[in-house]
């Protein structure tokens, strides 16, 4: 039991800061662009600024923690994941918006960094796969409220859809502001050797980000307007989505416990080749479905298990490993997210889908740690 309370933690920070930050962004983006606030191509620039917002969290979530302590640190990136939703509710454009996505985006790279690392170092060695699946299940949690929130609250207009998102991230972090576990912060990194098996680990999460973006950015647009089905189409199949999250990490994480972290890691990969491959070879309704499904599952679950992974084959260098991840998936989807948003430009949503499933497919070559 007394697990509990740094799992649920946990919870409310990967619910806020990845879940809610970042996901929420999916349904409000072909509002926006509907609405004349963006272009679609302005609307994946603005994606790529949070990404690369997250990368520099998650480069220096480690000194964060250590200036401030990592309870206040945790505190502290989810108010600021906060702010970013409330100021985005005020009018403007790209130029507007892409400082405050920044911001948000920051505040979830210092949560992911941060995090996981806290719990697990509080719960027991038996129960750390399945711990990892519980905190970053609160991404999937995050998703479905989002998805559920932002449709509800769109016809009172754009900022109302921001505004509910800041509270909603506000009672989150009042759970969790006593909750945190007191474990020190992480010291100052020595870089990790990262070669053979821990060099193929961060390989294939970073190419697993690359794949993993264009659902997570494009996913309730392309059902939206590239099916032509509408918003309220593509806000359910981003609660597939979201559900899948909610249950994958967890279900991976336990898939983990029994037969290895490494087997459990190549069956995830595989699984997400034919989560993007689907809306590539068919459009009706079973094929969305599952694809929507597999990639929600996959998405986090690659983030529950590249965090037990490191910590299985490389337990003294554990946490160095698991940020040079973090790190290295941050850069993938930062770039990713500005080359989309180009490809976008030049072919649609398949050219993005396309790109996307090769690198699945270079995700699942170099799971072999």
């Amino acid at each position: 039991m007394k697990a509990i309370w740094p799992i649920l933690s946990g919870v409310c920070a990967t619910m806020t800061g990845i879940g809610l930050q970042r996901f929420a962004y999916a349904p409000l983006l072909p509002a926006m662009v509907q609405r004349g606030v963006l272009s679609g191509p302005e609307a994946g620039v603005l994606g790529a600024f949070n990404l690369g917002g997250y990368l520099l969290g998650a480069a220096m979530g480690p000194a964060v923690g250590r200036a401030l302590s990592l309870r206040w640190a945790l505190r502290a990136a989810m108010l600021v994941a906060c702010f970013g939703f409330a100021m985005c509710a005020l009018p403007g454009g790209l130029v507007w918006l892409a400082p405050f996505r920044l911001m948000a985006g920051f505040a979830g790279g210092v949560l992911m960094v941060l995090a996981g690392p806290a719990v697990q170092a509080v719960v027991a060695p038996s129960m750390r796969g399945l711990a990892a699946g519980l905190v970053f299940a609160g991404v999937g949690t995050g998703i479905v409220v989002g998805a559920l929130l932002v449709p509800a609250m769109l016809p009172l207009g754009l900022p109302a859809a921001w505004l509910a998102l800041a509270g909603l991230g506000l009672v989150l972090t009042a759970i969790s502001w006593r909750i945190w576990p007191d474990v020190p912060a992480p010291p100052a990194m020595v870089l990790p050797r990262i070669r053979g098996r821990t060099g193929w680990l961060v390989l294939s999460y970073a190419l697993a980000a690359v794949a993993q973006t264009a659902h997570m950015v494009w996913w309730p647009d392309f059902v939206a307007r590239g099916l032509g089905l509408g918003t309220d189409a593509g806000a359910a199949f981003w609660v597939l989505y979201g559900a899948a999250a909610m249950s994958g990490p967890a279900g991976f994480g336990r898939l983990a416990d029994r037969v290895g972290s490494g087997l459990a890691l190549r069956i995830l990969m595989g699984v997400q080749v034919v989560a993007i491959a689907l809306p590539l070879l068919r459009h009706d309704l079973a094929a969305l479905v599952v694809s929507a499904v597999l990639a929600g599952a996959t998405a986090l679950g690659s983030t529950a298990l590249t965090l037990t992974r490191a910590r299985e084959i490389a337990p003294a260098q554990a946490s160095g490993v698991w940020r040079v991840s973090t790190a290295s998936f941050g850069l993938a989807q930062t770039v990713t997210g500005f080359a989309m948003a180009w490809l976008y430009g030049v072919g649609g949503h398949e050219a993005i889908f396309g790109a996307a499933l090769v690198m699945a497919l270079a995700a699942l070559a170099a799971a072999r740690s």
